[in-house]
Formats: C-alpha cells, sequence, structure tokens
C-alpha cells in the first residue's frame, strides 16, 4: 500500500514542533488510534459478513453489539482504543487479540532492558520516562518469567557432536537461598565447534566444586550428545581434571596459563613483579615442552628460595600446563589462555554489577540466558587461525575427526 504525497501533506498541514508529531498528543499516536480502531471495524464487518448499520447478512443473525475499551502499552505510550463487540461473543481480533494489552514488540523491549542488567523499578522508570507508558512491576516480572522454559530447553538442546575446543571458567555471584544471601558460582561451558564459531554450551549454578559437581556437569555434556572433546581449557578449576577424563578418557586438560601467571604473581611484591614475570615468561614461550622445563629449573634456582610457592605451583601442575607445546605458536594463542570466555565473564559482570544479590537462582539463571542471547549475536566470525588450527587436528587427532 502506497500513501501519497498529497496525504502526507494534508496530515501534516498544522506541523509546527516535534511534539506534534510524536508528542503524548501528537499526531503519530491519534493516527495509530484511528487506523487500529478502523482496522478492527473491517474485521468485525469481515466476521459478521455486513457493515455497520447495514442489515444482518448472516444465519445466525450476529450482529454489532457496542464497544470496549482496552489500553494499549506500546512505544507510543498508552493508547485507549475501542474494540467492537458482537452478539454472539464470537468475535475474535487478529490484529489486536483478545486479552493483548500490549502492542507487539513491547515484550521484546522489556527483555532488551533486562538482559542488560537493569533492574525491575529500573526498567520501570525508564518505560515511563520513554514512552509514558506506567508498567507495574508485577507485569514486568511476567514477561520476564515467560523466558525461562525457553531457558530450561536452551540449556537441555541436543549439542554437536564434536567440539575441539572447550573453555570452562566461572563468575561469582550472590543469590538468596533459604532466607540468606549466599555466594554462588555459575559455571559456563564455551565450546569451539567444528567452523570455529563460539556456542555457549551452558551453565550450571552451585555453591561449591568438586569432582562431583564436574562429573555431574561432562555427564550432561555426554548425555546431549557431545561425544569428544580434544581439549579441555580450565582455569585450575578444583575436580574437574578427574571428572572429564572419566567421561572423556582422550581429552587433553589445559591449564589456562595466564592464570597460573597471575595467581604466581600474587606472591611477589609489586616492585618485583616485572622481573619475575619476565622469568615466568621464557617458561611458557619456549619452544618445546623439553625445553620449558629447563627454563622452570632455571627459575626454581633462580628464585624458588623466595618464591618456593610459585615453583611448588608449577611442578604440580606441570602435566596440566604442557599441552599447548604440542602446536605451532599461531594455534598455541588459542589454547593456553580462557581469554575466549573471560570475555564472555567480563560482560556478564557489566550485567549484574547494579545488582547486590538475586531473589532466586531462576531470576539469576533468567538474566544469564538472556544477556548471552546477546552476547552470542556478536559472534559473527570464526577464531583468529582457526583453518591451521583445523588442519592440525585433522591430523593429529585423525581417527577422532567426524566421518563426513
Amino acid at each position: 500500500m502506497t500513501v501519497s504525497n498529497e496525504l502526507i501533506d494534508q496530515l501534516l498541514a498544522g506541523y509546527k514542533k516535534p511534539e506534534d508529531l510524536i508528542g503524548e498528543n501528537g499526531l503519530l499516536k491519534q493516527l495509530t488510534k484511528r487506523l487500529v480502531e478502523r482496522a478492527l471495524e473491517a474485521e468485525m464487518t469481515e466476521h459478521l459478513g455486513h457493515t455497520k448499520n447495514a442489515s444482518v447478512a448472516n444465519a445466525a443473525g450476529n450482529a454489532r453489539n457496542g464497544k470496549s475499551k482496552k489500553t494499549l502499552k506500546g512505544d507510543f505510550g498508552e493508547l485507549p482504543i475501542d474494540v467492537p463487540r458482537d452478539r454472539h461473543a464470537s468475535f475474535e481480533p487478529q490484529l489486536i487479540p483478545k486479552h493483548q494489552t500490549r502492542w507487539t514488540g513491547f515484550d521484546d523491549k522489556i527483555l532488551s532492558l533486562y538482559a542488560r542488567g537493569m533492574t525491575v523499578r529500573e526498567i520501570q522508570g525508564h518505560l515511563q520516562e520513554m514512552y509514558g507508558a506506567e508498567v507495574s512491576p508485577s507485569l514486568i516480572s511476567s514477561v520476564t518469567d515467560a523466558v525461562m522454559d525457553e531457558a530450561k530447553a536452551w540449556q537441555g538442546r541436543p549439542l554437536e557432536a564434536l567440539y575441539p575446543i572447550v573453555y570452562l571458567d566461572c563468575i561469582h555471584v550472590k543469590t538468596r537461598d533459604s532466607g540468606a544471601v549466599r555466594a554462588k558460582a555459575v559455571y559456563l561451558a564455551l565450546g569451539i565447534n567444528m567452523a570455529g564459531e563460539k556456542e555457549i554450551l551452558g551453565l550450571w549454578i552451585a555453591q561449591t566444586e568438586g569432582a562431583k559437581f564436574w562429573l555431574q556437569v561432562v555427564t550432561e555434556l555426554k548425555n546431549r550428545g557431545v561425544a569428544d572433546i580434544f581439549i579441555a581449557c580450565v582455569d585450575g578449576l578444583k575436580g574437574f581434571p578427574e571428572a572429564i577424563e572419566a567421561v572423556y578418557p582422550q581429552t587433553a586438560v589445559q591449564l589456562c596459563v595466564v592464570h597460573m601467571v597471575r595467581h604466581s604473581l600474587n606472591y611477589v611484591s609489586w616492585k618485583m613483579r616485572k622481573v619475575v614475570a619476565a622469568d615466568l615468561k621464557t617458561i611458557y614461550s619456549a619452544a618445546t615442552a623439553d625445553e620449558a622445563l629447563l627454563r622452570l629449573e632455571e627459575f626454581a634456582d633462580q628464585w624458588g628460595q623466595d618464591y618456593p610457592t610459585i615453583v611448588k605451583s608449577w611442578r604440580s601442575n606441570w602435566q596440566r600446563i604442557v599441552p599447548f607445546f604440542e602446536y605451532p605458536p599461531e594455534i598455541r594463542r588459542i589454547i593456553y589462555t580462557t581469554n575466549a570466555i573471560e570475555s564472555v565473564n567480563m560482560s556478564l559482570r557489566k550485567v549484574t554489577k547494579s545488582r547486590g544479590s538475586f531473589p532466586s537462582d531462576e531470576a539469576l539463571l533468567k538474566l544469564f540466558y538472556l544477556a548471552l542471547n546477546n552476547i552470542s549475536k556478536k559472534w559473527t566470525m570464526p577464531l583468529r587461525d582457526w583453518k591451521a588450527a583445523l588442519t592440525r587436528f585433522t591430523i593429529q587427532f585423525e581417527g577422532r575427526m567426524p566421518k563426513d
């Protein structure tokens, strides 16, 4: 349908300032009201088979029976409209279905604001300020609660058979539990699929971590279709290596080297950190695992007496540190750090910073699900140097690659 310039000129004949067009009583709002009501009248005519004030044309003898009032909420604020009724109460409006009081897209706006970390009170104020729409806290909660089924379906969705790399990390938040506020960890699994694309595999909430907890997580991944993982990159998660080796015995566990360095520097005075960090770099930047072990022994000779805890930590975790040495430099960058998932956690911290605590685990899951949806929309490209990595994986794990 084309709107002629002549009609637009007529509509804008009295236009002087923006409020005349988009204000509380502006042209757009008035025009929306008239168009909606006219469309509903057209639907009623189609339903009855005759126009207003015409003779009854249907066998049932049904006819118009006045109007009912309804207030719609939307980008235009609150819009009172008159909805035609019929005597048999059989009219089902298509444009504005019965019991609908929010314009299409209004719920999406609420969810978008919620996903950015805004509280119910903040959303309420924003909608009032921007659109002049008074929205109750219960309405906002009902809109956001409606995504719980979607979130649970997402958490249980089937996964791909192979993820060459899976990163695991956690973020700590506070939630109410049995009347008390408790610190809980939200664990995230980020998979890299065969196309080199990032995909959140799931999230899990727990008060404690350990082999039993991680066994449940990796068993869930297995049950959802993940048959194999080449490399699992973790930040020293307690009990995880034992759990993944029980379910995926061929998977190599790679500790995040960046986290190892950060943890080590916690024992070093600020004045000495630069020097110690430089010596630690000689270990993880070595060309081979054998050379790295020599650098570790040199580090122990140099700093062992001053920082025995650092030396002990690197030696005890050595088998979890060295897997990345099997790969060329462009692939090492992908697997020796959990930066890929840390950037996700950073985004999640932004949406939780205005909240002291969550009222429940469900409220936490709801926000994280919506936020992760927003975050994943930005993942439009495969990881850098992924083709080289996949070629290497194809050769190294030939017997474990999926058959076309």
